[in-house]
């Protein structure tokens, strides 16, 4: 099995700035795609940010300009850099990762993470 935790949540101002962390552990031979994801009470998912194994990255555009996405494969981890946030960054924040379990697995799986709480107070 494979496990995703995201970190890093928490309440900031407008203005202010996060990290989050997510980290990807468990039964990994290889991760392609990773992202992030949130979801505002009332709202669908989002896509937020998704970066390629060969470090591609697409940004939404009521985000672009201020978060950035990373990722470390040494530590099956990815990143996301939220500056001058805003109220309406207000959501849970779901990673994602595109997982090959084995050298034998024929797909890549997908994993989620159970979430982290962003609030950003104005």
């Amino acid at each position: 099995q494979v496990q995703l935790v995201e970190s890093g949540g928490g309440l900031v101002q407008a203005g202010g700035s996060l990290r989050l962390s997510c980290a990807a552990s468990g039964s990994i031979f290889s991760i392609n795609a990773m992202g992030w994801y949130r979801q505002a009470p009332g709202k669908q998912r989002e896509l937020v940010a998704t970066i390629s194994t060969g470090g591609s990255t697409k940004v939404a555009d009521a985000v672009k300009g201020r978060f950035a996405i990373s990722r470390d494969d040494a530590k099956n981890t990815v990143y996301l850099q939220m500056s001058s946030l805003k109220p309406e960054d207000t959501a849970v924040y779901h990673c994602n990762a595109a997982v090959r379990a084995t050298s034998s697995s024929r797909y890549y799986a997908d994993y989620w993470g159970q979430g982290t709480q962003v609030t950003v107070s104005s």
